[in-house]
């Protein structure tokens, strides 16, 4: 007898597939043989493999198994919160993270086992949360949290989050999940520090919700027999589905008093095919009949395979994946394994790249954001404040002159003491150097006289004083001398006429002030000395004639130099704080993970804090330019709106690069170390403390690809050469700003996309 043409086979497999397809399409989620190799950061050692597991649409799937064996891990990858490594997941009706799925998205409720709420937030404001990111309305929202109040228990709806037990803390995370009555809802340990009574009560309503068929419930938990009530069950150990049946069947098939003992008789038999049982395995395994077809038949069992442990399933090593077989039914050759169908995704419209930001959900954000500052009114203050506080102690401490600096004198021209040593007028005083010291002692220099050199040079080298000056005996004599003898002046006369400084030279800046002190008083007296003897005083200056200065003053001070790059190192770095400061801790609360679930885009996170953190840094912008520029007066020639504008968007690159931080750094540790690793470079080679023409030339190469390295030097020249926008070094300062900020956005977007776990 002839076996079946091939026509007839072909028209077999297509009706199969079409039974399939049609099968599919009712389930609200399907995994086939998925292979997670990384479970997740806090357990790395998770492995699915070979998990094959339906969910039908209506029904409550109760995924059970211990700590670490999976759940959570696969609920993320269901959520499309992680990836596979291979295999598909289908989730009411396409593929977690397709357009036009809803998942993760509005249809979509997720309860992690973290409480993942803002403490500070009151339960009302919490639900209008998360209805306003499901786009709910507030009269419907308001219905739905009367409801859900009355269903949990919970306490007055104006009571903060923070100032709940961990019970009820759970309860408003559950009903969080609730308000927006998802098609499908995902609840991870849902009744942990729940009372029996209220348990109950959460268990009828899931199963009241899932009556219509509209909802579909997964739940995960550590009381095994409260699933009883669930339609179906899915029994996990060590990365693997053991079971997927009712539970009444399960406790039927295996002739158990309760769900409990089918995990534990589940386990025994995963672990059937060690050759070196302990006794107390042997005497279970012996004891269980195996039910026909629950165990692979062509499963191959390793020597090697793990004993039965204290707890239903240890994590295991990568490297003992090979190990571990799956107890149920492979499904390889059967309908249900065939191809998932194609994701239902809508037609694509050209307005449809243009829809980067939901509206509701960037109500949802920034009232969030808001919020949460005006709850910390006492930490946003700090935080406005801080640069004020920066920016004052800056211009009180830096680049002002050294006052008070002590100096030694030996004037051996008069008899020690001298108190008699004053100004004496004239051409033939014989005390001409008392008269340089009064003119030295008018810049704040505090003069020490002492007998000889040798005293007063212990004093520099005890560090009593910065220096010391000797003056000859015959002083003002060989001064007039070397006036009046012009070029037949003797030798003797030129050393007798100068005096001799002993300086401290180990503090440059001090050194350098006390030179020019110096030389001021020097050229100062001898001018009074040559009118006194009736010649110009223009003899008594070096031939070097200083005009009219183009830009600044005869007298810079360091302040006016360094202020630029202060003020925005200040605006730039606080702005690099707040922000991965504020994604952080929504990160590690679990508050960005569960809005990303709910539907929350990456964009639209990062849009929602630059609008919230830009408008506190307009604030901090303001009080920065008024006390440097209106209380402390330092120098501004410029356009103050240029100074603004460029203060302004430089804090805006200062946000985009905290945004890198926080995407790229797992904890507030690394987080700071970025940013303390970044701060030194950007400090030291923007030319902030020092002109960037006197670093090293490969340096001055690299300083030119900073952050602030433009913006900077574009600053200096608004304010101290008052040039405008039509400056190429002016502009391109405002240019090199903005590209960084879209660097920054760009990296930030990219890592919240593709960094899923």
């Amino acid at each position: 007898m002839e076996g079946p043409s091939d026509l007839e086979l072909k028209r077999r497999q297509l009706k199969n597939q079409a039974s399939t397809v049609q099968t599919r399409r009712q389930q609200a989620v399907c995994v086939r043989r998925a292979y997670k190799k990384y479970g997740s950061k806090s357990n790395p050692y998770i492995i699915l493999d070979g998990l094959n597991m339906t969910v039908p649409k209506g029904c409550i799937y109760g995924l059970l198994g211990a700590s670490g064996c999976g759940k959570t891990t696969l609920l993320n990858c269901i959520v499309g919160r992680k990836r596979l490594n291979a295999g598909e997941i289908w989730v009411l009706g396409g593929t977690p993270g397709s357009r036009g799925s809803g998942v993760p998205g509005p249809r979509v409720g997720y309860m992690p086992q973290e409480v993942a709420l803002y403490g500070e937030f009151t339960i009302r404001e919490t639900l209008k949360y998360f209805g306003w990111i499901a786009g709910m309305e507030n009269k419907d929202i308001e219905e739905k949290l009367n409801f859900l109040m009355e269903l949990l228990m919970l306490p007055n709806a104006d009571r903060q989050v923070k100032n709940l037990s961990g019970g009820q803390q759970r309860r408003v995370s559950f009903a969080a999940t609730l308000v927006h009555e998802p098609e499908l809802l995902i609840l991870d340990e849902p009744t942990v520090g729940v009372d029996p009574l209220l348990r109950a009560n959460i268990w009828k309503h899931l199963v009241q919700i899932t009556k219509s068929g509209r909802t579909t419930v997964i739940i995960t938990t550590h009381y095994i027999d409260e699933t009883r009530q669930a339609h179906q069950i899915g029994l996990m150990r060590g990365g693997y589905l053991l079971a997927e049946e009712s539970p009444e069947r399960l406790i039927t098939q295996f002739n158990a008093q309760s769900l409990e003992d089918v995990f534990l008789k589940l386990s025994v038999i995963q672990n059937m095919g060690k050759r070196r049982r302990s006794s107390i395995a042997q005497g279970v395994t012996e004891a269980i009949t195996v039910p026909t077809g629950v165990v692979n038949e062509g499963a191959t069992i390793d020597d090697e395979i793990c004993e039965i442990s204290g707890e239903f399933g240890d994590n295991v090593s990568i490297t003992s994946r090979s190990r571990r077989v799956s107890i149920s039914p492979d499904t390889t050759d059967t309908p249900a394994a065939l191809e998932l169908p194609p994701d239902e995704e809508p037609p694509v419209q050209f307005s449809d790249y243009f829809k980067i930001l939901k509206l509701n959900h960037m109500k949802a954000l920034v009232w969030k954001n808001f919020l949460w500052m005006w709850r910390n009114i006492p930490v946003m203050a700090f935080i406005i404040g801080l640069p004020v506080c920066q920016t004052v102690l800056f211009c009180l401490s830096i680049g002002h002159e050294p006052k008070g600096l002590s100096l030694s004198v030996v004037n051996n021209e008069i008899d020690f003491p001298y108190e008699t040593c004053q100004f004496t007028p004239g051409c033939n005083s014989s005390r001409l150097s008392c008269n340089y010291l009064s003119f030295l002692q008018n810049k704040s220099l505090n003069l020490y006289y002492y007998n000889n050199t040798d005293e007063a040079l212990d004093t520099v080298r005890r560090g009593n004083t910065w220096a010391t000056l000797v003056i000859p005996e015959n002083f003002s004599d060989a001064l007039r001398n070397r006036m009046n003898l012009g070029r037949s002046v003797p030798g003797w006369d030129i050393d007798s006429s100068t005096v001799y400084v002993h300086q401290d030279k180990s503090n440059e800046n001090i050194g350098t002030f006390i030179q020019r002190d110096l030389y001021y008083s020097l050229q100062s007296f001898f001018e009074n000395f040559a009118e006194s003897c009736e010649y110009s005083p223009r003899v008594g200056r070096i031939p070097l004639r200083y005009e009219k200065f183009v830009y600044g003053d005869d007298s810079p001070e360091f302040t006016n130099f360094a202020a630029p790059g202060v003020i925005l190192t200040i605006i730039f770095f606080l702005a690099v704080a707040l922000t991965s400061g504020a994604m952080l801790l929504e990160r590690n609360e679990g508050i960005l993970e569960r809005s990303l679930v709910n539907g929350i885009t990456g964009t639209e996170m990062l849009f929602s804090h630059v609008i919230t953190q830009f408008t506190v840094m307009i604030f901090q912008t303001i009080l920065v330019i008024v006390f440097t520029f209106y209380i402390f007066e330092l120098s501004q020639n410029g356009n103050i709106f240029s100074v603004v504008l460029l203060t302004v968007l430089t804090g805006l690159c200062g946000m985009c690069f905290g945004f890198v931080v926080a995407c790229c750094c797992d904890n507030e540790r690394s987080a700071t170390y970025m940013a303390m690793g970044s701060f030194l470079p950007i400090v030291m080679l923007c030319g902030i403390i020092w002109p960037i023409e006197g670093m090293f030339p490969i340096l001055r190469a690299v300083s030119f690809f900073l952050p602030l390295t433009k913006s900077t030097e574009s600053l200096r020249c608004i304010l101290a050469r008052g040039w405008g926008l039509d400056n190429p070094v002016v502009y391109e300062g405002f240019i090199w700003t903005l590209i960084w900020i879209t660097i920054f956005l760009s990296i930030s977007i990219l890592v919240l996309k593709f960094k899923k776990g």
